[in-house]
């Protein structure tokens, strides 16, 4: 009986220890957590505690967290040890921008006044906290980024403006990477190139002209003979009369189609994309059984020089099943039915017109309708840093016409590598989508990041045309 009652001491101080034991283990691993949290270890947490989690910044390399597991370089192009918390992009913060612009004060009838805006008081601005001047829609709408580039600068100093801020607004020209001359001049062309009665010129050519001589008088373009300073150009047309005389500046352009290669090239310019007119594919799950066109293009077929393509692939393909291949305009519900018709269909052409690109190229991307781009000479916004053969399919005008070619090379894509291009083109469509307020990597910060990887060449330039230029034989 003695002998039970020790064992059962025995075995209940045996619970008793491990009990023990077993609290001190629990205090020991959360002290060991709460140390690393507050000794500047959050990367080894993170692969403790979250290893799938993508809501966190890491110490290690403070950089963005991707949206989605296939996100590219694209997006993040600016990453380095300086960044903030993604959270904190949510707003505004001119510290962390990665371009300085100085923006001239041009008088209204460059910029806002071309929208029927009326100056009040002193300030050559509107004011962007209250209404807005509307842009006019329609095709006006493609060449429409002076618009927004203008409004994201004006907007970058109001305090806790919504959205990230790639560039902002700096008062004193000395401390500015760019210099940007915010002149509509794809609105003057739509709206101001044709003479009116008793006219001898129209107003479009005056306004270049004025804006020369107002550059010209400046301190800033004097100091740099114009290699800093940035000229919105994006219509083919715009600028015609004065952009000989800008040559040494940046342009912002559509593509290089009717520019002398020492006037623009893409060396020292930018190509921004065109702002889609048709509606954007909002929740797409239209996948390659859900399309039943195979390929499809809808506009002008009969175009001058390089288009002349356009109408030998329409005698090609027009009677090809599962192509619908016609003459389309905006007119008469034209971008309705360029809207239902890219988001039915499996591949969108992109044909050279008068000019290598197109507006068609980003109604295509807006509605994940694989683009095939037949323009030898077409130039593409951000393909520094965009390999656009992850979702376009690119064809020598030369094969192209040949007969048979086009449609064996399109039939022979599998239904997986569509698929493939086709979830691509819904990763990279805000690339292209611009938007007021400016929102992360969308279209507007693109742009400002492209021109910011050409500050480096125009410092260059800058710094060695000054050589000689200090010390003067008096």
């Amino acid at each position: 009986m003695a002998e039970r009652h020790a064992q059962s001491s025995a075995h209940g101080y045996k619970k008793l220890l491990f009990l023990l034991f077993s609290i001190t283990t629990l205090v020991f691993v959360f002290s060991w957590f709460f140390l690393l949290g507050s000794t500047g270890s959050p990367h080894l947490i993170e692969q403790t505690v979250l290893p799938n989690s993508k809501i966190h910044w890491t110490a290690e390399n403070h950089g963005d967290i991707p949206s989605s597991e296939n996100d590219e370089q694209v997006g993040h192009y600016f990453q380095d040890s300086t960044g903030p918390p993604e959270h904190e992009f949510s707003k505004c913060d001119p510290s962390n921008a990665v371009l300085k612009v100085f923006m001239y004060d041009l008088p209204p009838e460059f910029h806002f006044g071309l929208l029927d805006w009326k100056q009040e008081g002193n300030s050559v601005w509107p004011d962007i906290k209250g209404k807005i001047p509307d842009y006019p829609g329609g095709l006006n709408l493609q060449h429409s980024i002076e618009y927004w580039l203008t409004l994201d600068l004006l907007s970058s100093t109001i305090p806790d403006r919504p959205g990230p801020c790639t560039a902002v607004r700096v008062t004193n020209s000395r401390e500015a990477d760019i210099v940007f001359v915010p002149f509509f001049s794809s609105l003057s062309y739509n709206r101001h190139s044709k003479l009116k009665p008793l006219e001898n010129t129209s107003m479009n050519k005056l306004l270049q002209s004025k804006l020369l001589m107002f550059l010209k008088a400046q301190e800033e373009w004097k100091r740099s003979g114009g290699r800093d300073h940035v000229i919105l150009a994006h219509h083919p047309n715009s600028m015609l009369d004065a952009r000989i005389k800008l040559w040494p500046c940046m342009f912002i352009l559509s593509d290089f189609g009717r520019y002398p290669p020492n006037v623009a090239n893409v060396e020292k310019d930018v190509i921004a994309p065109y702002k889609h007119v048709v509606r954007s594919f909002v929740n797409d799950t239209a996948g390659y059984d859900d399309r039943p066109i195979l390929l499809y293009f809808k506009g002008a077929i009969y175009r001058k020089s390089g288009g002349i393509i356009r109408q030998e692939l329409f005698y090609l393909l027009k009677d090809e099943k599962e192509v619908e291949f016609s003459f389309g305009t905006i007119q008469k519900n034209g971008i309705q039915q360029a809207t239902n018709g890219m988001h039915s269909s499996k591949f969108c052409l992109n044909i050279a017109g008068d000019t290598p690109s197109s507006n068609r190229l980003f109604d295509a991307i807006a509605s994940h309708c694989v683009p095939v781009i037949i323009s030898d000479e077409i130039e593409l916004p951000y393909e520094d840093v965009i390999d656009y053969s992850e979702f376009c399919v690119f064809v020598r005008a030369s094969d192209a016409i040949k007969k048979g070619f086009l449609m064996n090379l399109i039939k022979g894509i599998s239904k997986e590598e569509w698929t493939q291009m086709w979830v691509k083109l819904k990763q990279v469509e805000g690339y292209f989508e611009y938007q007021y307020p400016s929102q992360k990597d969308d279209a507007v910060q693109m742009i400002w990041q492209a021109i910011s990887r050409k500050v480096p060449a125009v410092r260059l330039k800058l710094h060695r045309s000054l050589r000689f230029s200090p010390f003067k034989i008096r």
